[in-house]
């Protein structure tokens, strides 16, 4: 919350004018409790322990200043509590954090050598372990264990830092909003538990709902009440025993769904709700311990969140006009806002499109199904681009195509011409929704890429091992598509395909390569942002093409090269990862250089959405805070590093 800093709290070194020594064992003690350091083997907790000093300052002293203060020391709180927080040019706290016993004052500033980057201030009289700054750098250098752990440490809350600065300083917070999905757990909005035996009779079930004043209930069996195995809801009772004339004598087993889905108490809502979106089950038990405590429902979100994402998702499931889709479609930069205020990270959000556009793309082509017919042959809608890699942020241009099954010579001109004119329409109702069409006509209506499996087998195979390496560079995106609707398995097959065909060329992973190599980080010799040099956004910089892209590339070509079939950047990143192909540190490095510039688009595309803007991706750096300038820049300088280890790549091929 912010407040006011206006009189700065006095500065007091220490107690007696400088530190105080303190006996080895009792350093060695405290250490031994203390993370990083208790990873540490005994002889080397005893030399450090006689380095330390043990401090005292007493409640308000500010003991580092934003910017002016040098960090001499590593900080370690042994017992009271500090706030570290900035401060804007009219003296509101924008960030502020509270740490307490454990926690470690400096460490950032130390390692990157600079001054201090928050205000520190006591808020109780506390005693601080202090370690000289060349002995923790050395630490930090030698150190494996003690190095991983700030590297996370500053992944999870410098980042987390910068996002809380973007979302205060780029949109405003309107009254009504409240942060329930992001701060609020599947456990904290869960009903008290009803529950019958499978044994026990529809009517006296329904007797308990109506008496109750509840709409489910979960089933066990009679030999283990805490064993959940189905649940019962309104819906049942009007679907499977109203409708078929089911004898309400029978058990109500007969008439539940089972298994019962569950999620984690601790879960946050915005990821509940996103299993409630895709797998359409509108109740799930809440669970905790390994038992089930309660049961959480669509409509208790709904009801807490007021503009919730799956009241719009179920407006458009219950479309049937075209027109209905385009107006609905005109919600999402609404919703965006709001889960992007409730402290919403790039990577939620885009989630949270995916499933909107491919509810929206679904309603479309059942709608056309019902206009022009079943398709002749089995088929799957792909995406391509930033839409086969789930990043869209908002509408973004068509990029899509349709794999079908090779048909009968017979069929041939049949299937063909259903499947042309249905590309054309359903691209033609895509537009009308607000995705524009895409101007390299990468798109389903184009017959280039409406194909049978057996020449979309062909044309990868030439893509990979015989196009030249201007082909190979344009055919990029296509190797990021996805299935969106119709037959999974295509894609699965034509995936499988490509595998295949990189395992035996690797022609495409080396141009691709040499070419992510040539690229430049948009850095200059002297750490400044290189920009537009002219054009309508001269001075701009464009946070797509020359920040993330880099990100996209490396990824989709070590992702060919090892065999990964996810399309999504960051989940190939964890993959590379997971196999041992990065370093587990310069993994969160690009992860967290990703994610704050995806924040920053999708945060500038909003606002200039609410602007009555068409959205960009150019962002102007005079704009920036200095928080924002140095994660960019961070993030920027990961690029090199990238090009480093794809060398290696390459030259391993």
């Amino acid at each position: 919350m912010a407040g006011k800093d206006r009189k700065q709290a006095p500065v007091i070194p220490s107690v007696n004018g400088s530190e105080n020594a303190v006996a080895p064992e009792v350093a060695v003690a405290f250490l031994k409790s203390t993370m990083p350091f208790k990873e540490l083997d005994d002889q080397a907790l005893r030399d450090l322990a006689l380095h330390c000093k043990i401090d005292f300052f007493p409640k308000g002293t500010r003991l580092l200043t934003y910017n002016e203060s040098d960090i001499t020391h590593l900080y370690l709180i042994q017992r009271g509590g500090v706030r570290a927080f900035i401060t804007d040019d009219d003296g509101d706290i924008v960030l502020k954090d509270y740490r307490g016993v454990g926690s470690n004052i400096g460490a950032l500033g130390i390692i990157r050598g600079t001054k201090a980057n928050l205000n520190i201030e006591t808020v109780e009289d506390t005693f601080c372990y202090l370690i000289p700054r060349d002995i923790f750098k050395e630490l930090v250098r030698s150190v494996s264990a003690i190095s991983h752990y700030y590297l996370k440490n500053f992944s999870d809350n410098v980042v987390a830092t910068a996002y809380t600065e973007l979302r205060k300083n780029k949109l405003t917070r309107r009254p009504t909003e409240e942060l329930l999905l992001f701060n609020t757990k599947a456990g904290e909005l869960s009903k008290p538990l009803f529950s019958v035996s499978a044994t026990t009779s529809i009517q006296e079930s329904g007797m308990i709902m109506a008496r109750q004043g509840i709409g489910s209930l979960l089933v066990y069996v009679d030999e283990d009440p805490g064993s959940m195995i189905g649940i019962i809801t309104d819906t049942d009772f009007r679907s499977k025993v109203i409708a078929e004339g089911r004898d309400i004598r029978g058990p109500v087993s007969s008439i539940m769904s089972s298994p019962l889905k569950t999620v984690p108490a601790d879960m946050l809502c915005f990821d509940v709700l996103l299993k409630m979106m895709t797998t359409s089950i509108h109740h799930l038990g809440v669970e905790q311990s390994g038992r089930v405590t309660g049961v959480i429902t669509s409509h208790d979100i709904m009801v807490q969140q007021g503009n919730s994402p799956y009241y719009l998702f179920k407006e458009i499931s219950a479309q049937s006009e075209f027109e209905g889709l385009y107006l609905l479609s005109k919600k999402i930069s609404g919703l965006v806002r709001n889960i992007l205020k409730e402290g919403a990270k790039a990577g939620d959000i885009s989630r949270m499109i995916t499933l909107i556009n491919e509810r929206i793309l679904a309603r479309i082509l059942v709608l056309l199904h019902d206009q022009l017919g079943p398709a002749p042959v089995r088929y799957s809608w792909l995406m391509f681009g930033s839409e086969g890699r789930n990043e869209q942020t908002f509408k973004t241009d068509q990029d899509n195509g349709i794999i079908y099954r090779d048909p009968e010579p017979r069929q041939q001109k049949e299937v063909e011409n259903y499947f042309r004119m249905f590309g054309e329409q359903a691209t033609y109702h895509l537009l009308k929704c607000g995705y524009p069409s895409c101007k390299d006509n990468v798109m389903a209506s184009n017959p280039l890429w409406c194909r049978s499996m057996s020449s979309w087998k062909e044309q990868f195979s030439h893509w990979i091992g015989e196009a030249g390496r201007h082909d190979q560079l344009g055919a990029s995106i296509f190797f990021d598509f996805r299935h969106a609707y119709g037959t999974e398995q295509l894609a699965v097959d034509l995936r499988d395909h490509i595998i295949t065909c990189c395992r035996q060329k690797n022609t495409i992973i080396e141009n691709l390569g040499r070419n992510f190599l040539s690229l430049r980080a948009p850095l200059s010799f002297f750490q400044q942002f290189v920009v537009e040099q002219n054009g309508d956004h001269k001075d701009w910089l464009d946070i797509k093409m020359r920040g993330l892209a880099p990100f996209v590339d490396f990824a989709r070509i070590l992702s060919l090269k090892y065999g990964i079939r996810q399309t999504n950047t960051l989940i190939r990143l964890k993959r590379l990862s997971a196999r041992m192909k990065l370093d587990k540190s310069f993994y969160l490095e690009m992860v967290d250089a990703y994610e704050l510039q995806l924040q920053l688009r999708v945060i500038h595309q909003l606002s200039q959405i609410e602007q009555g803007k068409e959205p960009d991706d150019f962002i102007y750096p005079e704009e920036l805070s200095d928080l924002e300038k140095r994660m960019l820049k961070d993030g920027f300088s990961v690029i090199g590093r990238m090009q480093n280890l794809m060398a290696k790549e390459i030259a391993e091929a």
